[in-house]
């Protein structure tokens, strides 16, 4: 079914929209979970829960177009938020990991103010990262974003793990410096 109908459904408030969306978009949904969570229970239950978030999003949201984005953005926050709940007490040493090689780029907000500056920020990652060539990233992207390990990005890629690691060094100090020029402070 095309995302048009699907979205229709959602907002005649037809409990088909939900079946519509699993049949569609559940597998792929399930595997973004299962790579930050790695747990596939919890996963699945990150799945429902975005097809909750979904049918009580949609309306007043409308994502034609990007529905399959909107459904991403729910599922890896939920899955994100998973991962703090139980490890409130015992970091995930991949979050910790990933939260470090980024730390460097990207400056911390330390107060209300920042937040207003959170938006052009991720503007301004945006504008970096389209200067990147399409396997960068894609790299970069399934990194930080989807949280995919090193070793998986090689294998669906089909390049090294050492290319991989290589790659995301100079992203990470390309994207220092972009920031730096635009008046980032790092």
């Amino acid at each position: 079914m095309e995302d048009e109908r699907i979205i229709g459904l959602y907002m005649a408030r037809d409990e088909e929209a939900i079946e519509q969306t699993a049949l569609k978009y559940g597998a792929r949904l399930l595997e973004i979970s299962s790579d930050i969570t790695e747990d596939r229970q919890t996963a699945e239950e990150c799945e429902n829960d975005t097809y909750l978030e979904a049918w009580n999003t949609i309306p007043p949201q409308n994502p034609a177009g990007y529905l399959f984005a909107y459904l991403a953005r729910i599922i890896r926050h939920l899955s994100l938020d998973a991962c703090r709940y139980r490890s409130r007490l015992k970091r995930s040493a991949a979050l910790t990991e990933l939260t470090a090689e980024l730390e460097e780029c990207i400056p911390a907000p330390d107060d209300t103010a920042a937040r207003l500056e959170y938006r052009e920020l991720g503007e301004a990652i945006g504008r970096y990262l389209a200067t990147l060539s399409e396997e960068k990233r894609t790299v970069f992207i399934r990194r930080y974003w989807y949280l995919d390990p090193v070793k998986t990005i090689a294998a669906q890629r089909g390049i090294g793990q050492s290319k991989v690691k290589m790659t995301l060094l100079r992203c990470r100090e390309g994207l220092r410096e972009y920031l730096e020029k635009e008046g980032y402070e790092l």
